[in-house]
């Protein structure tokens, strides 16, 4: 339902139109201009191509079905229905079913403190969002130990399910922190049977999570197998972490160029963190960003001791250190994520 919507007015009206058609459509017309987020389709015996010119004419009527109904025809008016409500859904909502994914130029880069951190100030805007953190290291996800929590499921349990897959199912794999946070854990160890998800399985499951969230944020790490590449694919923000050495900087460089040149993603939705910044570092902004002929969208400031005590004591920066420079830095990460209009933080922080 739109926002402003009264929850008694319907999505939809499907009215099918007497002899005294005419009579119909005024009576529809006086509908609509009560409940304006309506939309009418309208069913009719009547072929004549003047009531079908009149009942277009009213505002909210989107489809006009000749009787007897066709199946297929039906089918096609209402998935063009679902469509424009989830365009309605969207402007509302913002970025409904936003996929955020972050990968790692190389091990230890604080990938994952940066998606905990970006989720956890997402979920803590006043607006409500429904934010969801799905962690993909295989061996070593360690989400679970960054948010002190005990999941009793993973992903592992949804690949091996599929077929039971909804929104019920979905609810019981997720564990919810105590700030409302839903977490999508990584088996977290090598399984006998691993039962890694197929893309098939990921496209099933990020499909129903975009329905379910405004926001779902991935920890990558290094992955880069089939399942990894279909996440970058359906991934609306493709965001990858590097930090100021020349190791990580090839090979955030070659990750870059695999994505695009591979078509897995494309310039727009590609951007570049570099984290533990250090204004006077060996390798400088520019000459990051001439290396990689990539613009740095955001430079997280190198604050080691606070970052590991709210690591060390299973808390976000959030919590531990809500007033530390590096948690206003995620604070304002979470801002420029958000929809036009709303309320944001007025200071620019860290962003280019």
């Amino acid at each position: 339902m739109e926002s402003g919507q009264n929850s008694s007015e319907p999505d939809l009206l499907i009215h099918e139109l007497t002899e005294n058609w005419e009579k119909d459509l005024e009576q529809i017309q006086a509908y609509i201009e009560t409940f304006d987020h309506t939309e009418v389709f309208i069913v009719s015996e009547n072929s004549d191509p003047q009531v079908l010119i009149h009942a277009l004419r009213v505002d909210g009527v989107k489809e006009f079905l000749p009787a007897p109904l066709d199946e297929a025809a039906i089918n096609q008016a209402l998935d063009r229905f679902l469509e424009r409500q989830g365009k309605k859904q969207q402007k509302t909502t913002g970025h409904l079913g936003q996929i955020i994914s972050l990968i790692s130029s190389k091990g230890g880069v604080g990938t994952t403190t940066i998606a905990v951190n970006l989720a956890d100030s997402l979920k803590r805007k006043p607006n409500g969002f429904t934010v969801a953190l799905m962690d993909m290291n295989m061996v070593f996800g360690d989400i679970p130990m960054f948010l002190n929590i005990s999941p009793k499921h993973h992903w592992g349990d949804i690949t091996r399910n599929i077929d039971r897959l909804d929104e019920f199912y979905l609810s019981n794999v997720l564990t919810r922190t105590a700030g409302g946070l839903d977490v999508l854990a990584s088996p977290g160890y090598l399984e006998k049977q691993a039962n890694l998800p197929t893309p098939q399985v990921i496209i099933t499951l990020l499909e129903l999570m975009k329905k379910k969230y405004d926001y779902i944020v991935i920890d990558l790490g290094q992955s880069m197998n089939d399942s990894a590449l279909q996440i970058i694919k359906m991934s609306n923000r493709v965001e990858i972490v590097t930090i100021q050495t020349l190791p990580c900087l090839s090979n955030a460089s070659r990750v870059i160029k695999s994505l695009l040149e591979n078509g897995y993603t494309d310039q727009a939705n590609l951007y570049l963190i570099l984290n533990r910044y250090i204004k006077k570092g060996i390798v400088n902004l520019q000459t990051v960003e001439q290396g990689l002929n990539q613009k740095i969208s955001l430079l997280i400031p190198n604050d080691y001791s606070t970052t590991m005590s709210a690591i060390n004591s299973g808390q976000t920066l959030q919590e531990s250190a809500p007033k530390s420079s590096i948690a206003r830095c995620y604070n304002d990460y979470a801002d420029s994520l958000l929809p036009e209009g709303t309320e944001k933080r007025k200071k620019k922080g860290w962003f280019f």
